[in-house]
C-alpha cells in the first residue's frame, strides 16, 4: 500500500511519543524529525532509527521540502503562529498540537470527517480531546447549556512546553467545547497534581442539560457508545463509573492511561494526543490514497 511521508517538527517529549507511534503505521510514513537541539533525545532517537535528523528549525525542513506532505507541529502554541504561515506557504498539510487553534479545532470522533480536506487541523488540548467527546455525547441526545470540564494531570507529566501554554490551554479548550462539543457555554480548568507516585490523567465533565430534555437513558447509552469509538485508537481511554444524574446536571468522570511507547503510562495526557495526532493522519492519508484510485 502507498504510504503518505510525514514529518515531526519538535524533539521533545511529544514529538518523540509520536514519533514512536508513527513507526507502527502502515500508511504513514515518518521520513524527518526537525529540532533546534542536536543533542535532544528525541534527534538521537530518530537519528539511531534512520530517519532524517534536521536541528536547523522549520528553515532546514523548507529547504527539503520534498521529505514530506504531512507535517506535524509537537513545538508551542507561540512557534506555531509563525510555523503556521511558512507551511501553508509551502503548501503542507498542518496537523498542530498546540493550542495555538489557528486552523480549525477538530476531534477525530465529532467531527474530523467534515474537516479532512483543511491545511490546519488543530487538536486543541489533551483535556479537551479527552472531555470534547464526552459533551458531545451528552449533546446530541439532550441540549446542553452549559459545560465545565476539570482536567488533572501528574504535574511530572507537564513538561516546560505545557506549563507554557497553560493560558491557551484553557482559552482554546473553552472555545471547543462550545464549538465543537456543542455546549453553549463552556469553560475549562486544569490542575497539575503533584502527587506521588504520579497519577493519571482524570477528567470530569459536568454539563447542565437544558430543562425538559434530559433523558438518562440515552445519555448513558451515548456516553458509553462515544468512549467505544475514543478507545478504538485510545486504548487507555476509560469511563471511571456510570455518568451520574442530578436534576439537569449530568457528572462524566473520565481517565486516561498511556500506552507507554516512549512516555510513562500515567502520561495519559501526553499520549491522547500523539494518539489522535496518529489517527488524524491515518484518515487524511486513507482519503488520499482514495482519491488517487478513483
Amino acid at each position: 500500500m502507498a504510504k503518505v511521508k510525514v514529518a515531526i517538527i519538535g524533539s521533545g517529549n511529544i514529538g518523540t511519543d509520536l514519533m514512536m507511534k508513527l513507526r507502527r503505521s502502515e500508511i504513514l510514513e515518518l521520513t524527518a524529525v526537525i529540532g533546534i537541539d542536536s543533542e535532544s533525545v528525541g534527534l538521537k532517537r530518530a537519528r539511531e532509527l534512520g530517519y532524517v535528523a534536521i536541528d536547523t528549525g522549520l528553515k532546514g525542513f523548507l529547504e527539503r521540502p520534498e521529505l514530506a506532505d504531512v507535517v506535524f507541529d509537537a513545538t508551542s502554541a507561540k512557534a506555531h503562529i509563525r510555523h503556521a504561515k511558512l507551511l501553508k506557504d509551502a503548501g503542507k498539510k498542518v496537523i498542530d498540537m498546540t493550542p495555538a487553534a489557528r486552523g480549525v479545532l477538530v476531534v477525530p470522533c465529532v467531527n474530523m470527517g467534515s474537516n479532512i480536506e483543511a491545511d490546519n487541523i488543530n487538536l486543541i488540548t489533551c483535556g479537551g480531546q479527552a472531555t470534547i467527546p464526552m459533551v458531545h455525547a451528552v449533546n446530541r441526545v439532550s441540549t446542553v447549556d452549559y459545560a465545565e470540564i476539570v482536567a488533572t494531570i501528574s504535574s511530572r507529566s507537564a513538561g516546560p512546553g505545557t506549563r507554557a501554554n497553560i493560558d491557551e490551554f484553557t482559552e482554546t479548550t473553552s472555545r471547543a467545547i462550545e464549538e465543537v462539543g456543542g455546549a453553549k457555554k463552556g469553560k475549562a480548568i486544569i490542575i497539575l497534581n503533584p502527587a506521588e507516585p504520579p497519577i493519571l490523567m482524570r477528567d470530569t465533565i459536568y454539563a447542565i442539560v437544558e430543562e425538559g430534555t434530559m433523558d438518562e437513558a440515552k445519555i448513558t447509552q451515548s456516553v458509553q457508545k462515544m468512549v467505544d469509538d475514543v478507545q478504538s485508537f485510545v486504548p487507555g481511554y476509560r469511563l471511571r463509573t456510570e455518568p451520574i444524574f442530578d436534576g439537569n446536571k449530568v457528572t462524566i468522570f473520565i481517565e486516561v492511561e498511556g500506552a507507554g511507547d516512549y512516555l510513562p503510562k500515567y502520561s495519559g495526557n501526553l499520549d491522547i494526543m500523539t494518539a489522535t495526532g496518529v489517527k488524524v493522519a491515518e484518515e487524511f492519508a486513507k482519503n488520499q490514497i482514495a482519491k488517487l484510485l478513483v
